[in-house]
């Protein structure tokens, strides 16, 4: 698996994930400069977490105008792996790679924590590694996390099982009180119709080491690698 991460002037996750992919899982990785719009062989690229370019106008609002960003939404619509992370996913949602937006925190705080999530699909490269309404714990950290859509997307979503996380209880139950940043729904993490575009606003990079003493997001990159092989 090639694995592309695009790095913007801002972008603060961009090694983490990194990490991940090259060092935990051996797999080619490299860093794409916001201003190149060739992409190479890569099958999976990540938008990671982080404020790029400083966050000015809305959250994603000038990334979505840069080259490599501009190489990605062709990579999506050909039918490659795209995930977006935190900042990343809030740059899907500016590029319209994916639905709604995400808008300031219900309390209008910037979050920094840790999160169940209940994982409402098993069916995608994303997610094949888990189980079925499995929980994982996952990092948390934005002031702008909180997605937003109207009535006939939201009913889209639903009808066409687009979303993918929940915000949760630790025993797996969707409350008002297990929602951190008031996104509508509990919704945590949403694909495309053909599943191959992921954004989420939890950190799976995050918590990947087994030095941090929590491996829950490692099960989504190694649903990707296993996924690819078997394309292969």
């Amino acid at each position: 698996m090639n694995v592309g991460v695009i790095v913007f002037p801002g972008s603060n996750c961009d090694r983490d994930v990194a990490y991940v992919t090259r060092d935990l899982l051996q797999q080619p990785t490299r860093l794409i400069w916001h201003e190149d719009s060739d992409l190479g062989d890569v099958d999976l690229v990540v938008v990671p977490g982080g404020f790029s370019y400083g966050d000015y106008l809305r959250c994603g609002a000038i990334a979505r105008f840069s080259p490599a960003l501009q190489a990605t939404i062709r990579h999506g619509e050909r039918g490659g792996l795209v995930l977006g992370i935190c900042n990343g996913f809030q740059i899907l949602t500016e590029a319209g790679l994916l639905p709604g937006a995400l808008v300031r925190n219900r309390d209008l705080h910037f979050i920094c924590d840790r999160v169940p999530l209940r994982v409402e699909r098993t069916d995608l490269p994303w997610s094949q590694g888990y189980s079925p309404q499995q929980v994982i714990t996952l990092p948390i950290a934005h002031g702008e996390g909180c997605y937003y859509a109207d009535a006939d997307t939201l009913k889209s979503l639903e009808d066409n099982h687009q979303v993918v996380f929940r915000y949760c209880t630790a025993t797996g139950d969707v409350t008002p009180d297990s929602n951190p940043n008031g996104s509508v729904d509990n919704i945590a993490g949403i694909c495309n119709p053909a599943g191959n575009i992921l954004g989420m606003m939890p950190h799976p990079e995050r918590a990947a080491d087994a030095m941090l003493h929590n491996t829950d997001g490692m099960g989504l990159f190694q649903s990707v690698v296993a996924s690819l092989l078997v394309a292969a």
